[in-house]
């Protein structure tokens, strides 16, 4: 393969591994590998990089038939530019992805400053570029936000969008549960099954589906930012799924009921106590097995 191939196979990203090793024996190699990396932050308006390739290289296929001695300055310039174009287009366009492992919380900052924590197993993408003009992000798991004022701030997730100006405020969309709690300003959801405007203290909850009218409460701030989850009458299988995400372990609960309601908390920092507080209170026991907690009604 000539060095022509290699480079717009190289643009593509589409080296196999044999062609890689061709790519870095060229005598370009650590030249376009330098102006990739000055490249990263290059603003140009967009470009056609193929276009431009093909247009260079058409002009150089010219000039190789006539043996010039000035074959390989152009062809290193066609190739700088095609690359100066591609990287920047490539970098600019890119989504940014943050995404939480099982048991870990994670706290970033947007490119407005607005201030996203993310609970475990979830993940929040959006893009850098267009922030300026569109606050707008993906969120599937968890997340309480502080948002900076400004433009419209749209959250958008499977079950519905939360749009806000400033405010700070929670989404969590999983299956089977979708909701939204407000703690300063005010917060727009709209969903397929119900539209409305929270205030401070209000929540908006659908579980397995179906609307879940609750009091407004005194709240300030989710509880999982200090390392505990905490419920009011949800359904039992909520809780174990919790503790799972926090724990990284996997609970079988085959022979309870899991959509008796709970109401009360555990920490994410010593599972024999939090075993404790959520199965006492239901008169459950429980048995570890390699990892695996084993419930029993007694």
């Amino acid at each position: 393969m000539n060095r022509e191939e290699l480079i717009q196979k190289w643009l593509q990203d589409d080296l196999n591994p044999q062609e890689l090793a061709a790519f870095k024996a060229l005598d370009d190699y650590e030249p376009l590998m330098k102006l990739s990396e000055n490249l990263m932050h290059f603003k140009a308006p967009k470009f056609d990089e193929s276009l431009a390739f093909e247009t260079i290289s058409a002009e150089i296929s010219k000039k190789q038939k006539s043996k010039t001695k000035w074959l390989k300055p152009i062809l290193k310039i066609a190739a700088l530019i095609a690359i100066s174009f591609s990287v920047y287009y490539y970098t600019t366009t890119l989504d940014t992805h943050i995404t939480t492992l099982t048991a870990e919380k994670t706290t970033f900052e947007l490119p407005d400053y607005s201030e996203v924590t993310l609970n475990a197993q979830s993940q929040i993408t959006y893009n850098k570029k267009s922030w300026k003009n569109q606050r707008e992000l993906t969120l599937h798991g968890e997340a309480y936000f502080k948002v900076e004022k400004g433009s419209k701030f749209n959250v958008q997730t499977s079950s519905g969008t939360i749009t806000v100006l400033g405010t700070q405020f929670l989404v969590e969309n999983r299956n089977d549960i979708f909701e939204v709690v407000c703690y300063e300003g005010s917060v727009q959801v709209i969903t397929d099954h119900k539209n409305m405007v929270l205030k401070p203290g209000d929540q908006f909850l659908i579980l397995n589906g179906k609307f879940i009218a609750r009091e407004k409460e005194n709240i300030l701030n989710p509880a999982w930012l200090y390392n505990h989850s905490q419920f009011k009458s949800m359904p039992y299988k909520f809780v174990l799924n919790e503790l799972e995400r926090q724990y990284g372990l996997k609970v079988d609960a085959q022979t309870i009921n899991t959509s008796v309601l709970f109401t009360g908390k555990f920490v994410h920092t010593d599972l024999d106590l939090a075993l404790k507080a959520i199965t006492l209170p239901l008169n459950i026991t429980y048995t570890k097995e390699n990892g695996l907690i084993v419930l029993h009604e007694k």
